[in-house]
This record gives C-alpha cells, structure tokens and sequence, in this order.
C-alpha cells in the first residue's frame, strides 16, 4: 500500500472508531496515541518519499496524531458524562439523607466575639500581638516597679534561657506596643492568652484569655471611662444592669478602680457567686498614668486617656454557668458539644 494511501485507511480508521466504554477507549488510546502506537512506523518512511513531498508527508501524520487525540478526548468526555449520570439515576433519591455533624464555638470565642462586637460599634478597633515578651513591655513601661511581687517566678513564667523574655501576663504589652507605633487619638482594645504562675484549679488557672481595652487622647476624663464601660454593661448584661466603680489600685492607672455588677441575690448560686453582695466584680481600670504614657512616648501635658481589662473565662463560667474554669482546657467534646445552640 503506498503510503498516501495508508494515511488515508488510517484516517477513516479514527473516524469510523465508536468506543463505547472505558476498554474500548484505552484499545484506541493504545493503538493510535501510545508509546508504540500504529502511527510511528509512518515516520520511518519519510525517507522514502521524493524530498519535494517529505514536509507535507510529515504534516499529515501529525495531522493525523492529533486527529486520533480529538477522537479520544472527545469520546472520554462522552463516556464520563454518561458515568455520572448512570450514578445519578441509580441513586435513591427518597432514602433519607445522612446526618451532617456541626461543630460549635468554644464558649471562650464566644464570649470573645461577643465583647470585641461589642466595643467596636464605639469606634474600638483591635490589636493583637506576640505571647512571648520582654521584661519592658510586660512590666517596665506600665510603671511596674522592679520589687513589685508580679515580676517573681512565683507570679510570672520567665525564658529559662533567657531570663529577659517571659511568657506575657496580661495583654497591656500589645497596648504599649500600640502606644509606641501610633499617634494618638488610639482607641484599641487586646484580646489574647495570657499566662501566669498560680495553681489550677476550679476558679484558676495558669493559662486564661483577656480582653483589654485602651483610650488615648486630648481631654480624656473619669467620665468617659465610666460612661463607655456602663454602655458595655448594658450591652453584655442587660439595659437594666447596675455598675458601681470601687477604689483600687494598678501600677499603670491612676485613680484606679474595680467595676462591679448587680447580679442579684435570687438564687443560691447569686449568694454563693457574689458572696452574699448581690455585687460581681467584672473586670480592672483606671486613668492610664502619666509614667506609662511618657515610657512610651506619648505626651502626658497634652494627652491622658483611660485603660481597662477583664478576664474571658469568668464572663464564660457566669454566662453559662460553668464552675469549674479548668473545663476550658479539657477539650471534652461533650461539654463542647452544649454550645451548638448559641447564638453566635
């Protein structure tokens, strides 16, 4: 047979080809595109054409390789179709359907969220930064003196081999970071984990979350700090709840005050919560002091502002009414599994 007419048989051969299932695709997809398909002895005979009609010889039997290729892929695309829908129709459509598992927020988060939404419809935006941090940051630029019993191993998780860095204890270190990088005004609050050196137990832990929040600027008062942490109050607990600010003290706020909430003297467990007050203490503040504002470059003569923090974990334990704070870290899959239904 000459060769022309060679290519010609083997044209009509891939035309005339109808695989109707996968082994007959793969006989095709051996015969004319394998590595020792039909078509490569046609090469071999390149040199017995006359040298005029060797390149156009040469282009038909690529021509015709990539004939066989649209061949193939056209009846493979044909063939998976006609699989899934063969899957289709034998499916069941009535038999009832697999239970989907959901998953839930830790109580944690959700508590976290609520408080960060919370803060931010006032114009709070937020900061995050390292866990590990340096003596300065933690302690030093928030006025903390170099005897105060917070910096003892006791009290505080140092770098064994380097006793300059330690784990941080309070989210304070992302606020003087802020207060070092940006200009006033700032309105920031710091939610993170922090870490300190007490025994666990069911109302403690070495390890807790805190959300701490920090306003900087000109003419900054008591008053603002008071009417920014009611509304929160109100938010979180109800338009109805009560706060009183008591007296305390804090290396880096001065006046420093803790915050309480009427929770209430209606069941035994108010009693036992509140020990016997009816009053909850909810969380730290004060007017940042001008030490902590010049440590970090910011002018106390021109600017003053006011700070405040509370622990998550406690807002969970009264939210949900857990008593027992270690139940956090467990991971216990039914006790998580109880917070599907939150809203979140």
């Amino acid at each position: 047979m000459k060769p022309l007419e060679e290519l010609r048989s083997y044209k009509k051969e891939i035309l005339d080809a109808i695989p109707a299932t996968e082994e007959e695709l793969e006989k095709f997809r051996i015969l004319y595109l394998g590595s020792k398909n039909i078509l490569k002895p046609l090469f071999a005979k390149i040199k017995s054409i006359p040298p005029e009609e060797r390149r156009e010889f040469g282009q038909r039997i690529n021509a015709l390789r990539q004939l066989a290729e649209e061949v193939y892929e056209k009846y493979k695309s044909e063939i998976q179709k006609e699989e899934r829908m063969t899957e289709i129709t034998s499916m069941d459509l009535t038999r009832p359907g697999y239970p989907i598992k959901t998953g839930a927020r830790h109580p944690v988060n959700i508590v976290m969220n609520k408080i960060i939404d919370i803060f931010s419809r006032i114009g709070f935006s937020v900061a995050v930064d390292r866990e590990i941090e340096d003596e300065w940051h933690n302690f030093t630029a928030l006025n903390t003196p170099d005897n105060h019993p917070a910096r003892d191993m006791t009290d505080t998780y140092y770098i064994k081999n380097d006793w300059t860095h330690i784990l941080r204890s309070q989210t304070s270190t992302v606020q003087v970071r802020v207060m070092e990088s940006a200009k006033p005004p700032i309105r920031v609050i710091s939610p993170g984990r922090v870490y300190r050196n007490e025994t666990v137990s069911s109302r403690s832990h070495c390890q807790f979350h805190q959300v701490e929040g920090l306003y900087i600027d000109k003419d900054v008062s008591f008053v603002d700090l008071k009417e920014t942490l009611l509304y929160f109050a109100r938010e979180m607990y109800g338009p109805d709840i009560k706060i009183r600010l008591r007296p305390s003290y804090f290396p880096f706020t001065e006046p420093s005050a803790e915050m309480d909430v009427y929770w209430g003297l209606e069941t035994e467990a108010d009693h036992r919560i509140t020990k016997g007050t009816g009053w909850l203490e909810i969380m730290g503040c004060g007017i940042v002091d001008p030490n902590v504002l010049e440590n970090c470059g910011i002018d106390p003569d021109v600017y003053s502002g006011f700070a405040f923090g509370m622990g998550i974990e406690r807002q969970a334990m009264r939210m949900f009414g857990i008593h027992d704070i270690r139940m956090f870290f467990e991971n216990d899959i039914r006790f998580l599994n109880q917070f599907k239904s939150v809203v979140q």
